[in-house]
């Protein structure tokens, strides 16, 4: 799977970057745009209207801050106990979707008994996976430690616990450094899965794991620092790095990166995901600079035309598109497990409006000519599934191409990165 591509960089460490703002940064448009109806948006899942047709400044964001729990709850990073629970209930009754869904997980490869993971102390990841120089195997790795931490959940068979612990032993005493320029990236996305993978085993495991001090300073002193200042790529990097940085918070019970991280995500998740409420040029990123109408429109794609549900890759391609949903409902989903539900914020909102709009056209409906020229790049992935049981299941909101989106590709399976099993942990999940 291609990443989404920077210009080469020298494979050295690149320390401190510089911090994403969530300071307010006043910006003028130098011209204002009207908006604009696209066939197929009432089709979509629609917010109610807001207005905001008349002329509008350039907006950038005010983050509110998120405040870390005073007890972080564990296992907590994407999927609870009371989830995890839902999900072995329903295996072991033989119900459908989980059935096969457990079915699809146990037979790929990341779930082997037999795997031998392949750590070094240096991944080089460039632009494009060139060169690639244990990415695929590092983030390989951390999905199938995830695999088998569910495995053994589900089964308690302890075989998968000790294959999860030996895949996370083995990266936890080799690993030191991610380089290149795709370095920020393949840390958020193998530091997605890795701390799903810590939580389920160091809380739920009843056998040892004695090397779990030396892969929490392996978060800690390799993942974190390459993620915690964001970056100004793209916005499925930052929202990537931001999910990464958030569930290694929780695992590490660092209540000042979860802050920082969480402040972080607020923003670029403002600025991904448009919605009719925010004037009539998206919201912006302060640390990017991008205080005119010109500068908006190249960096989302070249798209001048603004409408709910559209993001800033949907006119780049709706794979790399579904990296940045899915890394939003994953926060969102950690976040509300840790005690605060952004469902009910404009986090909720940005992400029921993103997969509605996406499925729309995901589902085949022929994008108009105003609408990234009247081409979309479908693919958006196995990324529905966490966001439409929270949204649609938990709070009742009618997402009809969501809803057949979803149900078309179940079960969901993995994108490979850092996305795996969703239809088994959260279809139809109350909890």
């Amino acid at each position: 799977m291609p990443y989404a591509s920077t210009p080469a960089r020298s494979p050295r460490r690149r320390r401190p970057r510089h911090s994403v703002g969530v300071a307010v940064v006043s910006v003028v448009a130098a011209l204002v745009a009207g908006f604009m109806a696209w066939p197929g948006a009432e089709q979509a899942d629609a917010a109610p209207s807001t207005g905001g047709k008349k002329a509008a400044a350039v907006s950038s964001i005010t983050a509110e801050k998120a405040a870390a729990p005073s007890a972080f709850v564990h296992p907590g990073v994407t999927v609870s106990r009371g989830q995890l629970d839902f999900a072995r209930e329903k295996v072991t009754a033989g119900a459908q979707p989980w059935k096969s869904a457990y079915g699809q997980m146990t037979g790929s490869t990341y779930a082997s008994l037999s795997r031998t993971p392949k750590p070094r102390a240096v991944v080089e990841c460039g632009s494009y996976s060139d060169p690639n120089h244990g990415c695929t195997d590092e983030r390989e790795d951390a999905i199938a430690a995830y695999t088998t931490a569910l495995a053994w959940y589900i089964t308690r068979d302890e075989r998968y616990a000790k294959k999860s612990i030996e895949l996370m032993d083995a990266w936890s005493a080799v690993l030191k450094d991610h380089t290149n320029s795709n370095a920020p990236l393949q840390t958020g996305w193998a530091g997605s899965s890795w701390p799903r993978a810590a939580e389920i085993i160091k809380h739920t495991y009843t056998g040892t794991w004695a090397n779990s001090g030396r892969f929490a300073t392996m978060l800690r002193g390799v993942y974190l620092p390459e993620i915690i200042n964001g970056s100004n790529s793209n916005g499925n990097w930052e929202l990537s790095m931001m999910e990464a940085a958030i569930g290694i918070s929780v695992f590490l019970e660092d209540k000042a990166s979860y802050d920082k991280a969480m402040a972080t995500f607020r923003t670029r998740t403002a600025a991904y995901v448009y919605l009719a409420s925010d004037g009539a040029l998206p919201k912006t990123v302060p640390s990017q600079h991008l205080d005119t109408r010109e500068k908006i429109v190249k960096y989302w794609q070249g798209q001048g035309t603004f409408t709910t549900g559209l993001t800033q890759e949907t006119c780049r391609d709706f794979t790399h598109t579904g990296y940045g949903l899915s890394a939003i409902s994953h926060v969102a989903e950690t976040s509300r497990i840790q005690g605060e539900d952004l469902y009910g914020t404009d986090v909720g909102e940005r992400l029921r409006q993103g997969l509605g709009f996406q499925a729309t056209y995901e589902l085949g409906e022929a994008p108009p000519a105003s609408l990234c020229k009247g081409t979309v790049h479908r693919g958006l992935g196995p990324v529905t599934e966490v966001g439409y049981n929270a949204l649609a299941g938990r709070l009742g909101h009618a997402m009809t191409n969501t809803r057949k989106l979803t149900e078309r590709n179940r079960p969901a399976g993995s994108n490979n990165l850092f996305v795996a099993w969703e239809t088994l942990t959260h279809a139809g999940n109350p909890r």
